[in-house]
């Protein structure tokens, strides 16, 4: 008895310290934060299975109606039959700018469309609240974005979800689209959890404007001066969360302290991926747009989207000469801007500022070569995707281009990625110069790119054939 009440007293002691110990570290360190947890949503394993065409049948009332009012971007009443089942009172309406302005100019009705489960009512597709049919246009290859997404989700970067599917209309056939998941709500959820934060779209109302806050340059703390954020924000915006942007966006414009106000990684991981792309039109671009902002508890990070003009298929952002694939191929990783763009692009400027991030941004481009791109993924990854939509080419009625252009497209893309990987990884080892600079005064070791040309991955002036 006496040895038990000595077991019962030594355990009451450990207990007390252990409660000690718990009550100091809570005064030192406060209390664990709770990681975020993602949810895990219905429409995942169903429209964005990429395994497999989808359809999608788009019973509306007016077709032709629909088509001619397309440029007033208005939604309409449809009801869309998704693999065979059924979901009335869905808002339908075209998308787009330069695409939806030269498709109506040519005289041609396949627009890219926006779905929306809850524009009339508070439904969802097992989820799902809205999402987009991408057209392919001025992209023969159909792969584009569908590439561009994948780089991103490889490396780890919040992407939206994409799936082939071949549409009808009214029970006729329509076409092959891209469906992608639309950076909202349930988004949202599936990345950051219910507790997620807000999603703004930057975009300028005028490209001859200044456009600071598209560009995530810190002005000021005035709320109009951010209103080509504020504007395209995806959930209502609080006066609180204008003052955590516009504080991040200062922190941003500082250079100290990153890590406070940016989700560095992640930053990073996506800059990987959208200098190998070679998006002109993009933020690393003269426009500085086309892509989504992410703010929770103050920290920002930037989501892709918008990929039919990568792969240095964006003309107008292109110096002279014009379509040279050896140029893009070999475009440097280190400043894939002129220095008047990048001084005013802080969000990738300022943390190549720190070796730190400098060195890490490298290893993710180490790291993304070699398994991506050297593994053998890539050529895998391309040539099942061709096998599975090629069939679907082929029939497509409304295609910007022929079933010949778009084999030839395909072929075109995977050439450029190939030696573009090549020239990273020359980069990387010091064989290539890194920045602009260093190859206007050397490109001796450039990879030769003289089989590419560029707009054999689709180009405006396919649209007048």
């Amino acid at each position: 008895m006496a040895k038990h009440r000595e077991i019962i007293k030594h355990g009451c002691l450990l207990l007390a310290l252990l409660l000690l110990l718990t009550g100091l570290l809570l005064l030192f360190y406060g209390l664990p934060k709770a990681s975020a947890e993602t949810v895990s949503m219905g429409y995942e394993t169903r429209l964005f299975d990429r395994s497999y065409v989808h359809t999608i049948d788009i019973i509306i009332e007016d077709w032709d109606g629909f088509l001619a009012t397309a440029m007033d971007e208005v939604y309409t009443h449809c009801t869309l039959v998704i693999d065979g089942e059924s979901f009335p009172h869905v808002g339908l309406r075209t998308k787009g700018n330069n695409s939806l302005r030269l498709t109506n100019r040519y005289g041609l009705d396949r627009y890219s469309l926006k779905i929306e489960f809850d524009h009339y009512l508070n439904g969802s597709y097992y989820g799902l609240d809205k999402f987009s049919l991408d057209s392919s246009f001025q992209d023969n290859s159909y792969l584009k974005s569908w590439l561009a997404y994948d780089m991103m989700r490889y490396m780890g970067v919040p992407t939206p979800l994409c799936s082939y599917t071949w549409v009808s209309v009214n029970g006729e056939d329509w076409g092959l689209f891209l469906a992608i998941e639309e950076p909202e709500e349930a988004f949202a959820m599936r990345n950051f959890g219910r507790d997620y934060g807000q999603i703004y779209k930057p975009d300028y109302k005028s490209l001859n404007a200044e456009n600071a806050d598209v560009h995530l340059r810190y002005t000021d703390d005035n709320f109009e001066s951010y209103t080509n954020i504020f504007e395209n924000a995806k959930f209502g915006v609080s006066d609180s969360d204008k003052r955590r942007l516009i504080a991040a966006l200062k922190t941003l414009s500082e250079g100290e302290n990153l890590e406070t106000a940016i989700d560095v990684d992640e930053v990073l991981r996506y800059f990987t991926v959208q200098v190998f792309v070679v998006n002109m039109d993009s933020y690393l671009g003269k426009t500085g747009h086309n892509y989504f902002l992410y703010e929770k508890d103050g920290v920002l990070s930037i989501l892709p989207w918008d990929y039919n003009l990568a792969f240095a298929t964006y003309s107008l952002g292109m110096p002279e000469p014009i379509n040279d694939a050896e140029l893009y191929v070999n475009y440097p990783i280190n400043t894939p801007a002129s220095g008047e763009i990048m001084r005013k692009r802080p969000l990738y400027h300022n943390l190549m500022k720190h070796n730190e991030y400098y060195e890490q941004y490298h290893e993710y481009f180490d790291m993304f070569i070699a398994e991506y791109f050297e593994s053998g993924y890539f050529d895998s990854f391309v040539s099942d995707t061709v096998a599975m939509i090629a069939p679907y080419v082929e029939k497509d009625p409304t295609a910007f281009c022929s079933y010949e252009d778009f084999l030839l497209g395909a072929d075109t893309i995977t050439n450029f990625c190939l030696l573009r990987a090549q020239s990273v990884r020359g980069q990387l080892n010091g064989t290539i110069p890194s920045t602009i600079s260093g190859q206007l005064e050397d490109k001796s070791g450039f990879i030769d790119a003289s089989s590419v040309w560029l707009p054999n991955m689709g180009e405006i002036a396919d649209l007048k054939d």
